[in-house]
């Protein structure tokens, strides 16, 4: 790291950091000085932390306290700032890899996803799994040989969402949904199969938008009471307009942790997404909803948006797969402007193959200043052995979890050299805690900046009681915090750089902890928790600071039955072979996963 003066951290140039796994770089581990608080105790802080002068005095003792002042404000380095995470692209020849032109439509692109799929005519649960998930195919086989039709799936889902909203269960997947709208796209699908034209595999197949993302007819309200007043939805977001056109049924918009600003999904206004694997427990955030309701078999896809692991972390949570595209892959066009270069649309979904589906439909189209975006690669996905995978591993990062986690990804990487004969790479990723908080700045920095003009109208006191507190720390950050911040970015993509000189991927639990149990008094105020919050970060952070892929797949469980998920981060525009990684790594562990305690099964007896 350098030298830690009283002031601030000196850092080495990045040339004289040694990256071998015996380095002399001190692992630093989180050290949240922060108690937990919620209910009349948060109310109590945040009318404090609103108080000019105590407030100030509050928040330099947060801030300091935390170390953000000594790693990152007052941190000394030669590095520039980096303030977009975009990477250069040299095109290359892939193995078992289809390179799209430009210019096809989503149902196209879509269609050369399929020609990549192994085949296969089973639509029925696997004799050898305990349990399996409902596939985009399963759905599409389903409608094509009128064994059930989307207008069934559809009044099923309606049902399943009142039923899981209803008293006894209160799962609040979601934050808006309109049966007639989900009804009428659902009978204009079932005409389409009845003549003989569905656009595509996608057509008639339920799939959630996480409520930061634009999709008609809905407001995008990102989890708050105000913010859908001040910013109306006029049209869907680009990466929604690409489903729809592909004949996907919209269902409606799923719940979220607070402007994102959170890790465990608890929302005060609009209930509490719980884990469909234990509902007295956090499906975690942001996308709490879009996880929820792919692990409950609601809808096999949902999209959300990864802010600092948004969709991996709830993903690893409810056991199914988080995956998201490096930096500019997919538009962020009627994406909320929350955190402009840190956050991405990402995929959730039951399995790697539906991943990969809908990843090709919404890749495309890219932003203005990013026309010069390599083409879309798509991947062979089948069993055959991947030979000649080299995996980085960081030691004590990856064993900062718990014991079971540390364990179960133990054995999941295990399995990969015996199986397939993958070689780890031992290395020295450094200053991981001060890439956290520099990731903080800057998300919070953003996040104030894209809303200032409307918080102080009414989006403060319209707020959250722990978004009000987010709110307050965010807002106290300066030039100084986030260009240093920037700064530290540019260290790390160098950092990475030498890494990925070694190795394929960068492999990793993907949170620190599984999820913790909903106390009864977070559900009026929120809660703050950055213990927790700093746990489940842990591994998401390069992914979106330094916008690289990366994906989440389940592994296994903890002795308490609740999901592992173990994590890859992939060079830049790598999604192919993150794909095919990540399809080996499910191969290996899909006929031991278990169903959820809430499942519902839209296919039944089809």
């Amino acid at each position: 790291m350098g030298l830690i003066t009283d002031n601030g951290v000196v850092f080495n140039s990045v040339d004289d950091v040694d990256l071998a796994p015996n380095s002399d770089q001190i692992y630093l581990h989180s050290d949240v000085k922060a108690p937990r608080m919620a209910g009349l105790i948060a109310k109590v802080f945040v009318w404090f932390l609103e108080m000019k002068l105590i407030g100030n005095i509050l928040l330099y003792f947060l801030k300091k306290n935390n170390r953000i002042q000594k790693l990152v404000s007052y941190a000394v380095m030669e590095d520039s700032p980096l303030f977009v995470p975009l990477h250069p692209y040299e095109d290359f020849e892939e193995e078992d890899v289809k390179s799209l032109r430009a210019g096809l439509s989503p149902a196209e692109q879509v269609q050369h996803a399929m020609d990549c799929l192994q085949s296969s005519d089973t639509t029925f649960q696997d004799s050898h799994f305990s349990f399996r998930r409902w596939k985009i195919m399963d759905y599409s086989r389903a409608y094509a040989s009128q064994k059930i039709t989307p207008l069934v799936v559809a009044e099923r889902l309606i049902s399943a969402i009142v039923q899981s909203a209803g008293p006894g269960m209160d799962m609040s997947f979601f934050i808006s949904y309109d049966s007639r709208d989900i009804l009428r796209q659902a009978t204009e699908s079932t005409l389409r199969y009845q003549r003989g034209e569905a656009i595509s595999v996608l057509d008639g197949v339920p799939i959630a938008i996480k409520d930061e993302i634009d999709c008609m007819p809905y407001p995008t309200t990102g989890g708050s009471k105000w913010l859908h007043k001040v910013r109306p939805c006029k049209e869907d977001a680009c990466c929604v307009k690409r489903l729809r056109s592909c004949g996907a049924i919209l269902v409606g918009k799923t719940n979220m942790h607070e402007l994102g600003a959170g890790t465990s999904g608890i929302n005060p206004h609009y209930g509490t997404s719980r884990n469909p694997y234990n509902p007295k427990r956090i499906s975690g955030g942001s996308s709490s909803g879009s996880a929820a309701v792919v692990c409950a078999g609601l809808c096999p896809i949902a999209l959300g948006v990864d802010g600092g692991g948004s969709v991996r972390m709830p993903a690893a949570l409810c056991g199914v797969v988080g995956f998201k595209p490096s930096f500019g892959r997919i538009s962020h066009s009627g994406v909320l402007p929350l955190n402009w270069t840190v956050g991405m649309v990402g995929v959730l979904a039951g399995t790697v193959e539906d991943s990969l589906i809908v990843y090709a439909a919404i890749s495309g189209q890219p932003e203005p200043q990013l026309s010069t975006m390599p083409r879309v690669k798509l991947p062979m996905l089948k069993h055959a052995n991947m030979s000649g995978i080299r995996l980085a591993k960081s030691n004590e990062w990856f064993n900062d979890c718990s014991d079971d986690i540390r364990a179960c990804c133990s054995r999941a990487l295990a399995s990969l050299h015996k199986l397939y004969g993958w070689e780890t790479v031992e290395v020295t990723i450094p200053d991981i805690e001060v890439m956290r908080l520099a990731h903080y700045v800057t998300i919070g920095s953003e996040c104030t900046a894209s809303i200032a003009h409307h918080l102080e109208n009414k989006g403060r006191s319209e707020s959250g009681w722990d978004v009000r507190v987010a709110l307050s720390i965010y807002g106290s950050f300066d030039s100084r915090d986030y260009l240093n911040a920037q700064r530290i970015r540019n260290r790390q993509m160098k950092f990475h750089e030498k890494i990925f000189s070694m190795a394929d991927v960068i492999v990793s639990p993907m949170v620190g902890v599984t999820a913790y149990e909903i106390m009864d008094d977070a559900q009026e105020t929120g809660e703050l928790d950055y213990v927790n919050g700093a746990a489940l970060v842990r591994y998401s952070i390069a992914g979106n600071f330094l916008g690289l892929p990366a994906v989440t797949v389940p592994v296994g469980y903890d002795r308490l039955g609740l999901p592992i998920g173990i994590q890859f981060i992939g060079k830049p525009w790598s999604e192919a072979k993150l794909f095919q990684i990540a399809y080996a790594m499910e191969a290996l562990c899909e006929a031991e996963y278990k169903k959820p305690q809430v499942f519902y099964d839209l296919l039944g007896e089809c």
